[in-house]
Parts: C-alpha cells; sequence; structure tokens
C-alpha cells in the first residue's frame, strides 16, 4: 500500500498563488527597510547551540529544535550518560536550528566586528523554527522580517522602528495597534514590591495576560514563589488607565524610589518627544503588562497587534543593551523589531488584502494553432516577455475550448488569438477572462497594452 504524503505539523506547502502573494508581501517589507537605510544580511539555518541556548530564557530554550550530530553518535550513549538525559543532548546534539534572526546576529556582529561600521543597520528575512505545539497562527516553521540597528544607544532608532512599523502596515493596508513598554520600568516595578531578585519571573508570567487571563497570571505569579502581598500591590500597576503621558506620570509616583525604574520612564518619555513632534499617525498605547519573554531585552520593547483581525502579535522586537557581550563584544547596544510574516500573511488573506495582480503568475497567454500561427505568437511571446509581462503558450495545438479552460483554471487574466486573419491585418485578438470583452490590438502595441497595471 503505497504510502499517504504528508508533512510535519506546523509546517505548511505555499501553491504557486499563495507564493506570488508572499513575494509580494516580503518586497513590499524590504522596500520598506531598504527606505531607511538597512542593508541585508542572511545567516545559516543551524547555529551552534552553544550560541542559541540560554539566550530566550527557560521557556525559550525548551523550543529549540536540536539536531543530531552526524556518524555513529550512539557511541557517545553510556549508561551514565542514559540516565541524564541533558548531558546526553550535550553530547549527541552540538547545532540547532535557529530560533530567531536577532541571536544570530549578534553573533554575525561579534565574529565580523572588524569589518562593520557601526552603527550598523541591518534587514534579514529568513525562516525560524520552534518546537511549539501548532495551533492557528502558530507554526513550527516560519519566517520572520527583522530590521536591526546596533552600535548606538540613542532612542532616536527606537522612534525610526515606530516610523518603520507605520510605513510597512500603511504600505499593506492593514489597521494596526503599537504597543510600547521598557524593560527598566519593569525592573522598577518588581523592585517596588520587593521582587527585584524575580523580575525574570515576574515578566515571564504578566506576558502571558492577554493568554491565560489575569487569574491564572496571579496563580502562575504565586507558583513562582511571589507572595500574594506583592501580587497584590502589582495588578493595580497593571491596569493603570489614561493616555501614555498620563500613565508615565502615574508610574513615576508609584516606582519613584527605583533610580532603574525612573531611567526607563525617562526613556519613554523622550520617545514620546520623537513622536508627537513627528507626523506619526499610528495608534500607540503604553501597555504595563507589556513584557516580552525574551531574557536579552534590556530596554523599551515594542509589540503590533491587528485592529480588525483576531490573531497574536504580528510584530514585536525591543533595545537590547549586552547581546554582542555574551559572544565577547561587550557595552555594544543595539535594538530591533521583527514583522512575523506568517501571520501577516493570514491577516491579509482574512481581510482580503491582497492586490488582485499579487496572487496572478502570468498575465497573458496565446493560443496555439500551431503551422505558420505558431511561429508568429512565438515572436509575439518573446517581445511581451522582454517587455516584462508574464506571459505563457499553451505548449499543443489542441481544440480551442480545452485551452480556454486550461487559461480559465490558471486564472489568467488575458487570452490572446493570433490566427490566419490576426496575421494577415497584423492585429492581435486579445479576450478579457474576466469580462469576456475582446479587444483588437496591433501586434506593436501588444506588450504596452498587457502590461500590468
Amino acid at each position: 500500500m503505497a504510502q499517504k504524503p504528508s508533512i510535519p505539523k506546523g509546517t505548511r506547502d505555499f501553491s504557486p498563488v499563495e507564493m506570488t502573494r508572499r513575494t509580494y508581501l516580503f518586497d513590499t517589507i524590504k522596500e520598506v527597510f531598504r527606505t531607511f537605510g538597512y542593508a541585508p544580511l542572511e545567516t545559516p539555518a543551524m547555529e551552534n547551540l552553544s550560541t542559541l541556548m540560554g539566550k530566550y530564557g527557560e521557556e525559550g530554550d525548551k523550543l529549540l529544535f536540536k539536531i543530531l550530530n552526524s556518524g555513529d553518535f550512539t557511541q557517545k550513549m553510556t549508561p551514565e550518560l542514559m540516565e541524564n538525559p541533558a548531558a546526553l543532548a550535550a553530547k549527541i546534539c552540538e547545532k540547532g536550528l535557529r530560533y530567531d534572526l536577532t541571536v544570530p546576529f549578534a553573533r554575525f556582529v561579534v565574529q565580523h566586528q572588524n569589518e562593520l561600521v557601526f552603527p550598523f543597520k541591518r534587514y534579514q528575512v529568513q525562516p525560524v523554527w520552534r518546537a511549539d505545539r501548532p495551533q492557528k497562527g502558530r507554526y513550527r516553521e516560519f519566517y520572520q522580517c527583522d530590521v536591526d540597528a546596533i552600535g548606538s544607544p540613542s532612542l532616536y532608532y527606537e522612534f525610526e522602528l515606530v516610523q518603520i512599523v507605520e510605513a510597512v502596515f500603511a504600505k499593506l493596508g492593514i489597521g494596526v495597534k503599537l504597543k510600547i513598554n521598557n524593560r527598566k520600568i519593569l525592573f522598577g516595578i518588581a523592585e517596588t514590591i520587593g521582587h527585584a531578585d524575580k523580575m525574570i519571573d515576574i515578566t515571564v508570567a504578566i506576558d502571558k495576560l492577554d493568554k491565560i487571563g489575569l487569574e491564572n497570571v496571579k496563580k502562575e505569579l504565586s507558583e513562582r514563589g511571589i507572595e500574594e502581598e506583592a501580587i497584590e500591590k502589582l495588578i493595580p500597576i497593571l491596569s493603570l488607565c489614561g493616555t501614555s503621558r498620563e500613565k508615565l506620570a502615574k508610574m513615576a509616583e508609584i516606582i519613584g524610589g527605583s533610580e532603574t525604574g525612573m531611567k526607563g520612564i525617562r526613556e519613554m518619555e523622550q520617545l514620546f518627544d520623537y513622536i508627537e513632534n513627528s507626523d506619526c499617525g499610528l495608534e500607540i498605547e503604553i501597555d504595563l503588562s507589556l513584557a516580552r519573554g525574551l531574557n536579552y531585552y534590556t530596554g523599551a520593547i515594542f509589540e503590533v497587534k491587528a485592529k480588525d483581525y483576531e490573531i497574536g502579535s504580528i510584530c514585536g522586537g525591543g533595545r537590547y543593551d549586552d547581546l554582542t557581550g555574551i559572544f565577547g563584544l561587550p557595552n555594544t547596544s543595539g535594538v530591533g523589531i521583527s514583522f512575523g510574516a506568517d501571520r501577516i500573511y493570514d491577516v491579509m488573506t482574512g481581510l482580503d488584502l491582497f492586490p488582485e495582480e499579487a496572487g496572478r503568475t502570468t498575465d497573458a497567454m496565446f493560443i496555439n494553432f500551431g503551422g505558420t500561427e505558431l511561429g508568429v505568437a512565438l515572436r509575439l511571446l518573446s517581445a511581451l516577455r522582454k517587455a516584462g509581462v508574464p506571459s505563457d503558450i499553451y505548449p499543443e495545438s489542441a481544440k480551442m475550448k480545452k485551452q480556454m479552460e486550461y487559461a480559465n483554471r490558471r486564472a489568467i487574466p488575458y487570452v490572446v488569438i493570433v490566427g490566419e486573419s490576426e496575421i494577415g491585418s497584423e492585429v492581435a485578438t486579445v479576450k478579457n477572462m474576466i469580462t469576456g470583452e475582446q479587444a483588437s490590438v496591433p501586434f506593436a502595441e501588444l506588450p504596452t497594452f498587457l502590461a500590468r497595471k
């Protein structure tokens, strides 16, 4: 019995129409990145596990796809190792698929520091892998579109990322809300409630507020060793209302005794000065429950939600002050943001935002009559292709009905007919497959007539 073909859960095939739309999506995002002066970069799909482990927090490390060493790795499986899964994994797996693009970027910066000009601005569009539980909007293999600036602590770059978010989603036609917070403010909160030592535990828990609700967050905080009195101090802080400026003023009163927390508030005030002095039309709010679970963030953090489509965050990032220090280049601050291409694709599909031409692979197809007509059609086909018009011809001189049905099934909008009478007058008949209308177009004008509008 033949094996039924399948793919791993959390991965997807993409048809030609889907790939054409994804290419449109990637090209739109890259165009914005280039407009802001960012240069392209790529890194390998796999990294040394020593590069990846410990950078994403305890939960992130569990989601790394590890790659078995080549050769007979079973030789290293001693009885002692068999009783210690972590030690065994370290012996038989030395590499892993990248979890994100930021840590490989930091590794690249340190490895090539003498070749780079700082601040270094790069963008990167590549797939990443996470051993997550597949569900709507969450995949095991997905693309990220990252843009980062490293080598400067200037808050101007946070403002530039806000502008990039606005430009990308304006071009794609998606209505979004940008949520902002600052990890220093979160540390100030942890310090104020008497748990500066449990900053990571607190941020990991409250980052799930939208997903699991307040009661479950309180339960997780308790399980992580935060006593009830401290939790009761924390919850009202996360629920502060008002404008972003009003929230910052209230936070200054609450965490004024925390030097780190007040530094975070001043950073947010400066960022909002930039935003308010620009023509930014993006909807922005400070969300004090926003934590971003990754351990390497140290300053401003960002998250973008679609306003008209129910899905998780479609973009996120933040400031990291010493990620490169792990690899031997200390005191090199960076900031970046990542656009989740697969979720953005789902939003655009759900809201029918892709332009019609974004799903089209071929604009015109010639009917094949064979003989002399075929020779003329091939010359005209060549002219269309040289003019950049995606075009094709049916491979054999089948019945007209069969050829028309083929063009229709491929959603080709125009069929070009060059028969004996058309050759005599040097005027092609062009049928619009959507409206059914026909036009007579001189051979020399075909490329202009069929140019994508």
